[in-house]
């Protein structure tokens, strides 16, 4: 017990890089959505990609391949790229020259190479944040922020665990390793010492491209497109069970006798709001597709001011004032204050309910 204690903390402290990285953003996710002033910077987009898009699968992927895959041609050991005659397969060798030979790369080789390993992670992470979402779609806490990120960290500091297990169980030379070396090698050899002049226009082609699209995305994070700008504007009632539905609404009123209703606004202006809503009875006739307002009483005002994306209920007792059959019981939104004359249309938004009212 002792000893295991022991590895595991000699582990912790020599966890890999790739793996401490994936941790690392796990972390930043967490603060940049949940921190009361990081979270209105668009941190938390940059760090919420990386989180839902890559980093799950990649923890997922590194637990399922902990060994290192090899490229067909390996890189010598001062990182110049060049390849042996015995690193290259010859038309004339034979699966037990290859097994025979241990210098052979591939031998034997149970891993997946790099762009493999990040195509995969790509594709894991799409499938299994929706599966952990659904999960939590049939559980209390459903689909919302804080269960979300608990599930998502959790599932990765889990699976982050297991590789760096794994990878410590294996041999020195069999283990997965990010090699940052080679990648800088290489990518020094291509941008500063191409072999030809048409090597050098591709590269600074590809530097160009990479630094656009890394402008777009940025500006499309730091300057995000105003979505549509509307209101919701809805009548609810009160079920027995206390919840409020879109249903069973009052049909049958009596004259100065009153009954509840919730109104209901939305705001997605994008802006604070200020609103006025009025409600009127009306008598109405309707004769070759259009409607007459024959009487109209107003019945209540009362507003109220919202921030962007704020919802505000509250329950008005409607009271009629006159009787009738098939009146209209109308409601309507003003953004500001109404006209003198309030209508259907000078309105914003309008709501109504045919009812009948008995004295």
């Amino acid at each position: 017990m002792t000893r295991t204690v022991l590895r595991l903390g000699r582990g912790v402290r020599q966890l890999p890089a790739d793996l401490a990285a994936a941790l690392a953003v796990v972390g930043l996710t967490d603060v940049a959505a949940l921190a009361p002033v990081v979270r209105e910077t668009p941190l938390r987009v940059v760090f919420g990609l990386a989180f839902v898009l890559f980093v799950p699968g990649y923890a997922f992927v590194a637990a399922l391949f902990p060994e290192r895959g090899d490229a067909p041609l390996a890189f010598d050991d001062d990182g110049s790229g060049a390849a042996t005659d015995a690193d290259i397969e010859m038309p004339g060798d034979t699966d037990a020259d290859a097994d025979a030979d241990p210098g052979v790369e591939g031998a034997g080789d149970r891993g997946i190479d790099g762009l493999e390993r990040v195509a995969l992670s790509f594709g894991l992470s799409i499938a299994i944040v929706p599966l952990i979402g659904l999960v939590l779609n049939f559980t209390p806490w459903g689909i919302r922020l804080v269960p979300i990120l608990v599930s998502l960290s959790g599932f990765t500091v889990v699976a982050v665990a297991v590789a760096a297990y794994r990878r410590w169980e294996l041999p020195a030379a069999e283990r997965f390793r990010v090699p940052y070396r080679e990648w800088g090698a290489a990518a020094r050899a291509e941008l500063f010492a191409p072999a030809t002049r048409t090597d050098a226009v591709l590269n600074v082609a590809l530097v160009a491209s990479v630094l656009l699209a890394t402008s777009s995305v940025g500006y499309a994070v730091l300057v995000p497109q105003q979505g549509e700008q509307f209101s919701e504007f809805y009548l609810l009632t009160e079920g027995d069970d206390g919840e409020l539905v879109a249903d069973n609404y009052p049909t049958e009123f009596t004259v100065d006798e009153g009954r509840p209703l919730v109104v209901g606004i939305g705001n997605q202006e994008h802006d604070r709001t200020e609103y006025t809503v009025v409600s009127q009875l009306q008598r109405v006739r309707v004769a070759n597709n259009e409607s007459t307002v024959q009487r109209s009483e107003r019945l209540s005002t009362f507003g109220t001011t919202l921030a962007h994306n704020e919802t505000y209920h509250t329950q008005r007792t409607v009271t009629p004032t006159f009787e009738g059959t098939n009146l209209r019981l109308l409601f309507l939104l003003y953004r500001g204050s109404p006209p003198e004359d309030p209508t259907i249309d000078n309105a914003y938004r309008e709501t109504h309910l045919w009812v009948n009212v008995t004295a």
